[in-house]
């Protein structure tokens, strides 16, 4: 018991140590928090420096730009900017501190003066600095007693030196004051970034610690930073930009700008080690050039100010360095970080998508609903039609109490009775009315008159109310069809946001490791049996490597048939070629067209079209217009040109048919239709699909086998809503695919039409696509002596295995290729 109180207690006393601990930290974090972003330090901290520092000896053009600058990014610390800026200014001089202030002064009256006449913006920075340098400084001198030609042409050098600084701020202040949304810096924000750093040194000029200089320190510290992060070549620049402010600030400084430049290179050949690599290089570098150019002494200072530098370097931790590299473009950081905010651009788009998809859907559902106007109840019809005929006849009579009132059920089911015969018939005479109901009644030929009479509006309306139904329907499939659409492209957009960078690279070091020359490879798609691969190269001049060795390559890396699916060759204008590779179909079809006008005029009613979607997926579409001639070519024409949108945008089939009925049933009030014969061939797997409205049947020829695909569809355009029936049938190598409009199938002088052209097709003698459709089209012209009663048209399929046209070509030790799994 003594042992559980006292773990009690220590639990209480820890638990208050511990909420003691964390509401310091709490309250030091809240601190620094209003030190360092309320207060803006990190502003007055570059006040400070830029203030202090001074070149050529008597130029100080660097606090007056950095102060006009603020003037515009914050205006709320203006204050203690302006003490911040004296206080380093009174550090090297009375005299620079009042041209400073001066000068601060003269930017505050010019910018009230400008938003005066509401001309104040950011642009006028550079003005304003150059006034209030140039004024200042004369301003100075004159009550000094020194103005001079010399000192004014100095006040001049200040002054244009000071607008070039300000455009330089104005670039490089918000990179190091703000956070930046797309993180990639130019090349030109970069070197504006090193000179706004390189200036700041500046201020910390004559600083020593155990005569180890602290400008040289934080010259070498920040060589190393950049080096570690962009490589030789950031490395040099950082180098002799930092180097070149530097000497400006000490003349005697001048050997800095080609040991910085020198180290900076060195080390940054070696940032692909760790951060120990790149120490190594700065302390070669430092030391080769400052033996060579050095007295013993300046080597002993100059050695432990690169020892101090690669110290702080090596402290520094690991996520300072990262979140640099995030703005260097061509490191895996900004990469990286890139490829992090087009994820999120394309996660926001896919997540818009997506709500639309919903609202279509949420619409299709809502027009999907029944009404109760739409689909009125029996016993509700009955009763608004009986009530709307005896409106105008029994409420009139003389004798309502005695039928209505004494005898309401015997006439209530006569008039029922009577409702149901005109229903049946269509019509009612006296004959046909209930005995009892004739011997009471005595207005009989008026309530005929208003029964056929509201019979006939009855049917009106009940029969609009059907098309209103039947057009809600419609509109709510479309509706779902196009938000099917929607999901799938988001879905797609989500499955190409994947990176491949590193499936690109070992494709890349495959291709170069055979002694082909390639530029850049871009992966669209790896998934298996929808590889989709972009590769530019220099010209071959003709000799076609695309097709005879990148492809046969590709086949053997990733391990399935690989084929050229498009290519552009730009010999004649930038020496380059672009070529796109993909996976190869199981089958291929190649396919053969023939046809006739009536009468052998020009222009046929018949169109065709041979459709590739990308994706393995091949369509053969047929039309016949009603009639001949040009009417009937601008219905089937713009049939199939409709059709073709709609299944390259990814909507089903059956509702791309629906909706070109309905395009056409309400683009004009004539009668006008047009069949559509519709294949849908996937090339992987041999699996086609058959829809037809009102076409003629069509055959596939196995070997001496006639296989005959038919379907009972109206042509569309004739009635509103079409019940679209599709027919699947597997595909083997060597069938032959054979469709037809009804001038070919209907010429024939036979009673058996089908089972003539079956017998006609086993006999044909060739299996080459366009050899049978020109046989065909030739065998039905003969039955009719020469003449063309009808516009004719057969094309011709035929499926084969495809082939690759090159064998494969192994590549030694090639790399196994990763592939993305994707989870639906």
């Amino acid at each position: 018991m003594i042992r559980n109180q006292s773990a009690t207690m220590a639990g209480k006393v820890a638990g208050r140590m511990t909420s003691t601990f964390e509401g310091v930290n709490k309250r030091g974090g809240n601190w620094l928090y209003a030190v360092s972003h309320q207060w803006s330090v990190l502003h007055l901290m570059m006040g400070f420096l830029l203030g202090r520092a001074v070149i050529l000896q008597e130029l100080s053009p660097f606090a007056i730009s950095f102060f006009a600058v603020m003037y515009f990014l914050k205006r709320n610390r203006l204050l203690l900017i302006m003490f911040s800026i004296i206080a380093g200014s009174a550090m090297q001089s009375m005299e620079i501190a009042s041209a400073n202030f001066l000068g601060m002064a003269m930017v505050l009256v010019l910018a009230s003066v400008l938003e005066r006449r509401r001309k104040m913006e950011l642009n006028y920075a550079p003005l304003l600095s150059f006034l209030a340098v140039l004024l200042s400084g004369i301003t100075v001198d004159y009550i000094l007693n020194k103005l001079t030609w010399h000192s004014l042409f100095m006040n001049g050098v200040a002054a244009l030196l000071s607008l070039i600084l300000t455009l330089i701020f104005v670039q490089a202040i918000p990179i190091l004051t703000s956070r930046r949304s797309q993180q990639n810096l130019r090349t030109e924000e970069i070197i504006c970034l090193i000179i706004l750093l390189a200036s700041i040194m500046t201020g910390t000029v004559g600083w020593f610690v155990q005569d180890v200089s602290v400008d040289n320190v934080l010259a070498r510290y920040l060589v190393l930073l950049f080096a570690a992060v962009g490589g030789g070549t950031v490395g040099a620049a950082v180098g002799v930009v930092t180097g070149l402010v530097l000497s400006l600030a000490n003349i005697d400084a001048i050997h800095q700008i080609s040991l910085l430049a020198f180290s900076g290179l060195l080390a940054g050949l070696l940032r692909e080690g760790r951060k120990w690599t790149v120490a190594i290089g700065l302390l070669i570098g430092s030391s080769i050039l400052t033996i060579y150019v050095g007295e013993q002494r300046e080597i002993l200072q100059s050695s432990l100010e690169t020892f101090a530098s690669v110290l702080i370097f090596l402290l520094t931790p690991r996520f300072v360095l990262e979140e640099i590299s995030k703005f260097i473009p061509g490191t895996e950081e900004n990469t990286s970080s890139q490829q992090q905010y087009l994820r999120k651009v394309r996660d926001v788009t896919v997540g818009k998508m997506n709500q639309f998809a919903q609202l279509f859907t949420k619409l299709s559902e809502t027009f999907a609903i029944p009404h109760l106007a739409d689909v009125p109840d029996e016993e509700m019809q009955k009763d608004y039609f009986l009530s709307e005929v005896t409106k105008n006849t029994c409420q009139r009579c003389w004798k309502r109490d005695q039928c209505w009132s004494r005898d309401f059920d015997n006439t209530y089911e006569a008039l029922s009775e009577m409702m149901r015969i005109m229903k049946q018939d269509g019509e009612i005479n006296v004959n046909e009315m209930p005995k009892d109901w004739l011997r009471k009644c005595v207005k009989q030929d008026r309530m005929l008159t208003y029964m056929e009479q509201e019979y006939i509006r009855w049917q009106n309306q009940l029969h609009l109310k059907q098309q209103i139904a039947e057009s809600r329907r419609l509109v709510a499939e479309q509706l779902a069809g196009v938000s099917r659409v929607m999901h799938n492209f988001a879905h797609e957009i989500q499955r190409e946001g994947v990176h491949l960078h590193v499936q690109e690279q070992q494709i890349l070091g495959a291709l170069e490791g055979v002694g082909l020359s390639i530029r850049n490879v871009d992966i669209m798609n790896l998934e298996e049996g929808k590889v989709d691969i972009e590769i530019t190269q220099p010209s071959c001049e003709g000799r076609d490597e695309c097709s005879k060795i990148i492809a046969p390559l590709l086949t053997d890396i990733l391990g399935e048939k690989i084929t050229v699916k498009n290519k552009d060759c730009q010999a004649l204008a930038d020496g380059t070629c672009h070529m796109c590779l993909g996976s190869a179909q199981t089958f291929e079809i190649d396919t053969g067209v023939a046809g006739a006008a009536k009468g052998g005029q020009l222009l046929s009613g018949d169109c065709f079209k041979v459709m590739e979607f990308g994706n393995g997926k091949m369509a053969l579409a047929m039309s016949d217009g009603m009639g001949n001639g040009e009417r009937a070519y601008l219905e089937s024409s713009s049939t199939l040109e409709l059709l073709q949108q709609l299944l390259e945008s990814g909507m089903e089939e059956t509702l791309s048919i629906k909706s070109v009925n309905t395009v056409l049933s309400l683009r004009s009030p004539d009668e006008v239709f047009a069949t559509v014969d519709l294949a849908l061939i996937d090339q992987h797997t041999g699996q086609a699909k058959f829809i037809k409205t009102g076409s003629t049947p069509s055959f596939i020829k196995r070997g001496k086998e006639v296989i005959p695909i038919s379907a009972n569809n109206l042509p569309i355009g004739i009635i509103d809503d079409i019940d679209v029936d599709t027919v699947s049938y597997q595909l083997k190598p060597g069938d032959l695919l054979i469709m037809m409009t009804d001038g070919i199938y209907e010429a024939p002088r036979v009673e058996n039409k089908n089972l003539w052209m079956k017998r006609k097709i086993s006999e044909l003698k060739t299996n080459h696509p366009q050899e049978v459709a020109d046989c065909l089209l030739e065998l039905v012209i003969r039955q009719h002596y020469g003449e063309i009663h009808d516009d004719m048209t057969v094309m011709v399929a035929r499926i084969e295995h495809y082939m690759l046209p090159w064998a494969t070509i192994s590549v030694p030790n090639a790399p196994k290729i990763d592939r993305p799994r994707y989870v639906s």
